[in-house]
């Protein structure tokens, strides 16, 4: 690059000086990653939008349902002789980052965007994380040829690339970065990425809103005084979200396992969107496919009833399971925050504070990042519940154990001393 050019033409007594080495750095990855904001954050902009339009128009035709086998073929046979290895989604851009082989391929992003939109259309049950994650780094990928980027800073933007792609989807720059640092190597953070990551985040999250897309508000939690019975209560409460991130991420990788013995690839999804078709059907209830963002919001407004959740675990560890795509992120805050309200009925705490913990903690034990979520909840719902948010973060953190929905995440220090010949390890691998 043009500044790596002109550091190496400074004196070297000039260039030994630790603040022109930061300052350099800091320009450097300042103009990087401002870069990466504009195309994660327009590429979030434009999915955010085109997912809204999929999702008013599926409501307003229900009977767009009966063709999600159709959709689930299409996607199948997209994946399957174009996709390659951009199959393995989010875990590709993690083992990239742990053995850099080769450039994210560019036909990612019109794949997981295809695929994402086609299942919102037609009633799968996904999210949106997983897209705008895959799309922010395979686009700060090409940059290292671009930019003719040594591979140690290939590392740097393909964590800069994800967190401006969940930065940007969510509304949370300061949730975005950290889950980007802390993803990819499960109990450990890589300090070097802290600038890139957050200034990525950052700049994706202001590019997204710069083109006018906004993000679901939720209600901010009112003051609630710290007590050891309401302590009490949250380390029950992150406990059961643990035990239930874990089993969704059992149940995720046992229907992918299920759905791998159909040999020919793209019938994965059909088979799977007959499934749905027919469950869905059977219920009565479109309550349980899409984001399911209505129910969220419902969750804080009252206690709800114990299946909701449930049902929303099973359909979306179904859908992702047989092949279609998406995220798990926004199924996870919609399982998380019924059962947070479905507890206010037993537990001494207000449905508002029970169903925010639940979002953020079963998304904690799921994907192994809980930093990220605790500042996610401080970003969404303020700071009155704070000492709540994050008891409830790091219990279900860890009683959702060696397990989670990326298969590639690295065991960097293990969650408790009596598993640590298990560091080193992915999570895909136990």
């Amino acid at each position: 690059m043009l500044l790596s050019s002109f550091f190496r033409q400074l004196p070297a007594r000039l260039r030994s000086l630790e603040t022109t080495t930061t300052a350099v750095f800091l320009v450097r990855w300042l103009l990087i990653s401002v870069l990466i904001g504009v195309l994660a954050g327009s590429a979030s902009a434009f999915f955010l939008i085109a997912l809204d339009w999929a999702t008013d128009w599926r409501e307003q035709q229900p009977w767009v349902l009966a063709l999600l086998p159709v959709a689930g073929l299409g996607i199948g046979l997209a994946y399957h002789y174009f996709g390659k290895q951009a199959v393995r989604g989010n875990n590709l851009l993690l083992e990239e980052i742990h053995t850099p082989r080769t450039l994210i391929p560019l036909r990612l992003v019109p794949l997981v965007l295809g695929g994402t939109l086609a299942t919102h259309l037609f009633g799968g049950s996904a999210g949106r994380e997983g897209t705008a994650v895959q799309m922010g780094g395979a686009l700060a990928d090409q940059l290292t040829r671009l930019l003719r980027l040594r591979p140690r800073d290939r590392r740097l933007l393909l964590i800069a690339g994800m967190s401006a792609g969940f930065a940007s989807v969510f509304g949370t720059p300061l949730a975005g970065a950290v889950f980007g640092l802390e993803v990819f190597l499960l109990g450990a953070i890589r300090y070097d990425a802290v600038l890139p990551a957050f200034l990525a985040a950052i700049s994706a999250d202001l590019v997204t809103r710069a083109w006018g897309v906004g993000h679901t508000q939720y209600p901010q939690l009112a003051a609630f005084p710290i007590t050891p019975l309401g302590l009490g209560c949250t380390l029950l409460a992150g406990a059961l979200f643990g035990l239930v991130a874990r089993s969704f991420a059992a149940l995720t990788h046992w229907f992918s396992r299920q759905f791998g013995r159909i040999a020919y690839a793209p019938l994965r999804p059909v088979v799977g969107g007959v499934l749905l078709v027919g469950i869905v059907w059977a219920s009565g209830t479109t309550r349980y496919i899409g984001l399911g963002i209505p129910v969220i919001v419902e969750a804080f407004q009252g206690p709800l009833g114990p299946s909701d959740f449930a049902w929303k675990l099973f359909l979306t560890a179904l859908t992702l399971g047989c092949g279609f795509k998406g995220g798990e992120v926004t199924p996870l805050f919609f399982i998380g925050a019924a059962l947070g309200s479905a507890l206010a009925v037993v537990l001494p705490l207000p449905v508002a504070l029970l169903a925010a913990m639940g979002f953020v903690a079963v998304f904690a034990g799921a994907a192994n990042t809980p930093l990220a979520c605790l500042l996610m909840g401080l970003e969404l719902f303020g700071v009155q519940g704070a000492v709540y948010l994050a008891v409830a973060c790091v219990v279900a953190y860890l009683f959702s154990g060696h397990r989670g929905i990326y298969g590639a995440q690295v065991i960097g220090q293990a969650k408790h001393l009596r598993y640590g010949r298990q560091q080193g390890k992915r999570l895909n691998e136990l």
